[in-house]
């Protein structure tokens, strides 16, 4: 079978939601958007829609780890039968179709085999589609490419183009919120799961455990809306708009990556540690100054780091891995945070699939050590996490993968939107302040989105 790849350039939009709004009508469209043109680091955005095979290797609830181990093996024979043998296109584009998708939280409870409680999530673990045609956006190249595989025909291929070409059809599209979002978790609650946590802490049963609330409120309309507003006000360089099964949407504004692979190179960068921002510049630089002199965020940063260098070196050739930057401060809309990044070098013989089994689910949003900290999460969390906390990913027809750590997050599913909030407790943690903290991180989305109850 031919497996060449077919690359043209099309006119490039400095805002890519422009560009998506004329294929989002599409069956299971996505958008992986860097929010570039918000001021962000990031550089690619990648669109595409109608997926060839929505029949990829899935992964039925409550699966042990056996059967978990066994899904990734499947997903490297789908991407070895199907994408083999596809080379790079150029190191400017990374995707040029392949997998898409989520990997829910689930997904690593399965890995660690976490005993679950009773209850069952309605929605997969896991939603990956095949696709074979993109558009990736470079935006420090201001260039649009459109690519395709082999396996689409000329006449789709001129639809896609047509499509792409001709401006975005007029739409009057509502996003309505009908209540106040609401936490699963009271004030109660949570000071009884956090002394549980000190005890395990004291115990000496784990060092850190991420804790969290889920907040929910009723909705009606068209949740791309919703994601633009968002967007305007949290911008993220690993943000994403995914249209799932059943009509269900995901609204991911994530600031940190989980995993990449380019080439032989990995790399991950863990977030711990949190300020929010102030609009007093004074005030927002006293903010950046006491996040970076924090002993307490520094301690639970590095603890992630050595975590996630043990992860890596389950897939990293040995001596490889190297921590390139620690206790960075980045500032975002809403927040600062305390980031590391930490890179190694793929084995030989090892895949994107390797290392995402390898190292999944972050440890940023677990705790460590990871197993007894995720044992711990499932007994004192009332709330299924789904989506949040797992993954935006993709893994590209010629190997190229990236990922997320699907936080600030936002999933929409039968006139219900939830959204999750947490952060990580140690010793010298104040119950006050990390309950206040699991609100910060994500108040300006509520607020934001309560403000069309008023309109």
């Amino acid at each position: 079978m031919n497996k060449s790849v077919h690359v043209e350039e099309i006119p490039y939009f400095p805002d890519s939601c422009e560009l998506f709004e004329r294929i989002r009508d599409l069956p299971r469209a996505a958008f992986l958007d860097s929010s570039a043109p918000q001021g962000s680091s990031g550089r690619y955005d990648i669109l595409t829609a109608q997926p060839w095979n929505t029949d990829v290797p899935d992964l039925r609830p409550g699966a042990g780890e056996r059967e978990t181990q066994q899904f990734f093996n499947d997903l490297q024979v789908f991407q070895n039968e199907h994408y083999g043998g596809i080379q790079p296109v150029s190191s400017d584009i990374p995707f040029c179709g392949g997998l898409l998708g989520y990997l829910g939280y689930d997904v690593g409870k399965g890995l660690h085999d976490i005993p679950r409680a009773a209850s069952s999530p309605r929605f997969p673990a896991v939603q990956l589609c095949a696709y074979d045609w993109c558009v990736v956006q470079d935006h420090l190249l201001q260039r649009a490419t459109l690519v395709f595989q082999s396996r689409v025909g000329a006449q789709e291929r001129r639809d896609i183009k047509d499509r792409l070409t001709q401006p975005a059809r007029s739409s009057a599209a509502r996003f309505e919120l009908h209540s106040r979002f609401t936490s699963s978790v009271s004030p109660q609650q949570y000071e009884t799961a956090f002394e549980r946590i000190q005890r395990y802490i004291q115990d000496g049963d784990c060092y850190q455990v991420n804790l969290t609330r889920c907040f929910s409120a009723q909705y009606s309309g068209d949740t791309w809306v919703a994601y633009r507003a968002l967007r305007k006000l949290a911008a993220a360089p690993f943000s994403a708009y995914l249209s799932l099964a059943e009509g269900a949407t995901l609204l991911c504004l994530s600031p940190e990556r989980f995993i990449s692979l380019h080439g032989h190179r990995v790399e991950t960068s863990p977030i711990k540690g949190t300020r929010p921002r102030h609009a007093d510049p004074q005030q927002d630089e006293l903010a950046r100054h006491e996040l970076r002199a924090s002993l307490k965020d520094r301690a639970e940063n590095l603890m992630i780091v050595d975590l996630l260098r043990n992860d890596l070196g389950r897939s990293c050739v040995p001596g490889s891995i190297h921590v390139d930057r620690l206790f960075d401060i980045q500032s975002f809309p809403t927040v600062h945070h305390l980031v590391s990044t930490i890179s190694g070098e793929i084995h030989g013989g090892r895949d994107a699939w390797d290392l995402l089994r390898d190292s999944f689910p972050g440890g940023s949003i677990t705790g460590a050590p990871k197993r007894r900290a995720m044992e711990v999460i499932e007994e004192l969390e009332t709330h299924e996490r789904d989506i949040y906390c797992g993954s935006v990913v993709y893994v590209s027809a010629d190997g190229r993968m990236d990922s997320n750590i699907a936080i600030r997050s936002l999933f929409c599913d039968q006139g219900v939107m939830r959204c999750w909030g947490g952060g990580g407790i140690v010793a010298d943690s104040d119950c006050q302040q990390e309950y206040q903290e699991s609100y910060d991180k994500i108040s300006k989305f509520l607020t934001a989105l309560e403000a069309s109850l008023n309109g």
